[in-house]
């Protein structure tokens, strides 16, 4: 495996290694491999519902559980027969509507990690859950998409659960964060990261070319990946697997190392078979076990 690129930042410690698989004990069971409650989809939406919960089957979690508006359900349901399903109150919109908010905080309370984000549209409701879970939830959070764009670097650096928090932007939503601009971000992209990492408490995953991960004082660029994951639903499955890795019981800032590297490799030996042109989605939920094993060998 290739080494990461350094850049010119105060940071103590450039991360090269990336971390091994979560092991199997002989005698554990689903309950060891963590619960996870997925947050997702709207109207519309409800593909990356789908592909955030076989993520999160395929990354190893134990028990993966997707909530999605009512509307939605039935369609979510169809997407696997091995993860549960919860109909959720919505809105006029299909989106989560505010008394959905305090059956979800519940919900919450019996899982390990909370997934929340991906297709789910901004709205108020999706905010007060997010600000709920940063203040009650005593497990690890991944924010994703609209969970990122409903929330301000104030609020994620005001709740103290910050260090069992990971969000994963992209530029434009990183951009929207901070109050910056895409080309700003670009511009040093480690930096960027760093900074607001520094300010919130949180791990920062800046997807893109080069993912940056860090948690303000560790730094990590991602090597893996190619342009062909460039494609609606990417962002979906990456959450779904950072989710299932942290259910196993992984450090936040480990898990997104290596959900980051998985994520990309996946996409790469899709790529062998598909081509970078003719790569989808449901491909890199595929080919995660290939992922797995590869880096396993190395």
């Amino acid at each position: 495996m290739t080494g990461v690129q350094t850049c010119a930042l105060p940071i103590s410690r450039i991360i090269e290694s990336l971390p091994p698989i979560p092991s199997r004990r002989p005698e554990a069971h689903k309950g060891d491999f963590g619960r996870v409650l997925v947050v997702a989809g709207s109207r519309g939406m409800a593909g990356a519902a789908v592909l955030s919960g076989r993520a999160c089957l395929r990354g190893g979690a134990g028990l993966v559980t997707v909530a999605t508006p009512a509307s939605q359900q039935p369609i979510v349901a169809c997407g696997s027969p091995c993860y549960m399903t919860i109909p959720l109150a919505e809105d006029g919109d299909g989106r989560l509507a505010g008394h959905a908010v305090e059956t979800l905080l519940a919900e919450a309370k019996a899982r390990d990690v909370v997934v929340l984000g991906p297709g789910c549209g901004q709205s108020s409701a999706l905010a007060l859950l997010a600000q709920g879970l940063l203040n009650d939830f005593s497990g690890a959070i991944v924010l994703d998409a609209d969970a990122i764009n409903v929330l301000s670097p104030r609020v994620l650096a005001a709740k103290g659960s910050a260090s069992r928090v990971v969000i994963t932007p992209h530029p434009g939503e990183f951009a929207r964060l901070t109050g910056s601009t895409i080309a700003s971000v670009q511009a040093d992209r480690e930096t960027a990261a760093v900074n607001l990492a520094r300010e919130t408490g949180v791990v920062v995953l800046l997807k893109g070319r080069g993912t940056v991960v860090t948690d303000g004082d560790r730094l990590r660029i991602n090597q893996t990946g190619n342009p062909g994951m460039g494609t609606g639903g990417s962002g979906d499955v990456l959450s779904g697997l950072l989710g299932a890795l942290l259910g196993q019981g992984m450090p936040v800032f480990e898990a997104a190392v290596l959900a980051a590297h998985l994520h990309g490799l996946a996409g790469d030996i899709a790529a062998e078979d598909f081509t970078q042109t003719g790569l989808i989605a449901t491909d890199l939920v595929d080919y995660l076990p290939a992922a797995f094993a590869r880096h396993a060998r190395c």
